[in-house]
């Protein structure tokens, strides 16, 4: 049974469930993700929203370790940020915060920039948060933020995800409750006054199996009544049962650190904060070099557009010899791999035949021309290597569907509160298309690949110029829903990222669009022309750079890129481009998944600013895909 609770910073009425039998029935499955918002503060403000319980809390982190102000830290389910704020203002420069409650990080971020601190504040899911490997010297696990889950097995995929993220010999710092004295001296039930006008009755009671306390909460507001009715529980360590997990894991060194009181303001129901145990433990470092270990799949199949079949996309239709030259550099850039053995399939008819008689045993899908070369079918190619059981590179069916809806992807980027371009949206067969006000804008289809329908012309300054472009693009795609964007004159930026959430992640140098040498007669964007005709100015011109922007603009932008990365489900690689607006507002244009993997495209590009060659590029996607199939399917 759904339980309804309240997510309203006014805190409106609810339904109550009345007595209720069995906590543990009505306890959801995720329970945490809707829980920390404005009325978790309101109900245990009077421990977390403490001044005297934060420093405290740092004090037992920093004694207790040897940390130091350039030191690295990760303050993992943070919250509204209590603990990260106090490290920056001692001097803590590196300080990140991740949590999974979207309302507690939005306003980690307001606090933050409001005491003008400079700290890096993410959503993220504890069990698969997006941070590469070896990238913080400790994580701190403040407030009894473990032990959330239903399976006691995503407790271990916390610190192992833990694990992986700190560098060997950094420190795991954790503040859980003390799961024996809870299980003996809970009480069933209690209730207190938060405020004048609020009252919370709880109840409590173990779960079947005697490892979880569940928990619920009534709060009541003296004249409107019931508010929320909400239920959540944590699972129960003993000091012996979490140094044997921590062990289990591989983390040595684990010590208990002197056992902290609770400060409330209140002074009555402390809860899960009345006794806690603070346990410190060290990554494990390497006991000389690591065994080398080869690919989990050596025999790679490469899959290909086709070059014997009609191409619309291309210039004249067809596979030309850029085309070709590009498979050649692909296959030169693959020869040099060493522990992979390369086979090549780029006849669409055969494919199935040549699945059932060749069966691959891992895909690199480089057929980003789409089944048949048709741009509508690329998630077609994914979708036959699922029902056949073939692991494979790149994003999921699903994944590429969504992306390749322009006004859906920006429709996701707006509910995270993503900058993006004012946008209309006019379907195939609405022909009163309301004429714009405000020019310049850019008219292009909300279907396409490789920037069909957007040239030169498709940037209009005028009610004229709309027309007659609307016409054109309504002729050469019929049945194609278009969008009205307004032009972002701007600077023009991509973000590309190699690796998985959860995984090994890389954000590779961020690439700015140089305009600098394009006749001053042209409109400043990376259109067909740019990508297809090598006559173009816009081929010969635009040139791509390194860029440079501040440390905040940086991290804001790469933030945005891996939240849209694992929000619409992005795998293995992917770019994501944005361009400023006239008053230099950062916005989203759009998100590649499986982008263009030439060796002259943007990608790769980007791969050179971090020094890397495009076999090394090429390396990492495959490297990328290998990994993920490591983790084991969910049984359900």
């Amino acid at each position: 049974m759904a339980v309804k609770v309240s997510r309203s910073k006014t805190m409106m009425p609810c339904k109550s469930l009345g007595p209720v039998s069995d906590l543990e029935r009505h306890l959801p499955q995720d329970w945490w993700r809707s829980l920390f918002n404005a009325v978790y503060l309101k109900t245990d403000g009077d421990v977390v929203e403490n001044n005297a319980n934060t420093a405290q809390d740092v004090d037992m982190l920093l004694n207790a370790t040897t940390l130091d102000p350039g030191s690295r830290i990760l303050d993992l389910c943070c919250g509204q940020g209590r603990h990260c704020m106090e490290l920056a203002r001692r001097g803590f420069r590196k300080v990140t915060g991740i949590d999974r409650s979207r309302y507690l990080v939005r306003l980690a971020r307001k606090r933050a920039e409001k005491l003008n601190l400079n700290l890096t504040f993410r959503e993220g899911d504890a069990r698969k948060f997006r941070i590469p490997q070896n990238s913080f010297d400790a994580v701190a696990v403040f407030g009894n933020s473990f032990g959330y889950f239903e399976r006691e097995e995503d407790d271990r995929e916390v610190l192992e995800r833990l694990r992986s993220v700190l560098k060997p010999g950094g420190w795991l710092f954790m503040d859980v409750t003390d799961g024996q004295w809870m299980r003996d001296h809970f009480s069933p039930r209690s209730w207190e006054w938060i405020d004048q006008n609020h009252f919370v009755c709880r109840e409590r009671a173990m779960a079947k199996d005697g490892r979880r306390l569940v928990s619920r909460e009534v709060i009541t507001h003296v004249e409107r009544g019931v508010i929320v009715d909400q239920f959540y529980a944590e699972r129960l360590y003993s000091v012996e049962e979490l140094k044997e997990l921590l062990s289990s894991v591989g983390f040595e060194e684990i010590a208990l650190v002197d056992t902290p009181l609770s400060h409330s303001d209140r002074q009555q129901d402390l809860g899960m904060m009345d006794h806690r145990i603070v346990l410190i433990s060290r990554a494990p470092t390497p006991k000389g070099p690591a065994p080398a270990a080869g690919p989990l799949y050596p025999k790679v199949t490469v899959l290909m557009g086709d070059p014997s079949l009609p191409d619309i996309v291309k210039l004249e239709g067809k596979f030309n010899s850029e085309d070709l030259n590009t498979i050649k550099q692909l296959k030169d850039a693959l020869k040099s791999l060493p522990g992979y053995n390369f086979q090549y399939w780029d006849s669409h008819h055969k494919i199935i035949d040549l699945i059932r008689s060749d069966r691959p045993d891992f895909v690199l899908n480089l057929c980003d021309e789409g089944f048949m070369n048709d741009a509508f079918k690329e998630l077609h190619v994914p979708a036959l290597l699922e029902m056949f059981d073939i692991p494979y590179s790149g994003g999921s069916p699903a994944c590429l569907a969504m992306c390749y809806n322009k006004s859906f992807v920006r429709s996701v980027a707006q509910s995270l509160e993503i900058p993006v371009p004012l946008e209309s949206y006019f379907s195939a067969d609405d022909q009163s298309a309301t004429l714009p006000a405000n020019f310049p804008i850019l008219l292009k289809p909300n279907f396409g690949d490789s920037s069909q329908g957007i040239t030169k012309d498709a940037v209009i300054t005028s009610q004229e110029g709309f027309i007659r472009y609307l016409e054109e693009l309504r002729n050469n795609f019929p049945q194609r829903p278009l969008l009205v964007q307004e032009f972002l004159s701007g600077a023009e930026y991509s973000v590309s990222i190699v690796g998985n959430p959860g995984r090994e992640v890389t954000v590779l140098p961020i690439l700015e669009v140089d305009y600098s040498g394009l006749e001053t007669s042209l409109p400043q964007i990376l259109g067909y022309e740019s990508k297809w005709d090598p006559q173009s100015p816009y081929w010969s011109q635009i040139k791509y750079k390194e860029a440079s922007l501040s440390d905040d603009t940086l991290r804001i932008i790469t933030d945005h890129s891996l939240l849209l990365f694992e929000r619409l489900d992005c795998r293995d690689y992917a770019r994501i481009d944005f361009r400023a607006d006239s008053d230099g507002l950062i916005k989203l244009l759009e998100v590649n998944p499986n982008p263009g993997w030439c060796w002259d495209g943007k990608l790769n590009f980007m791969a050179g600013f971090a020094g890397l060659s495009y076999a090394d590029l090429i390396r990492m996607i495959i490297e990328a895909a290998q990994d993920r199939y490591k983790i084991p399917k969910l049984q359900h």
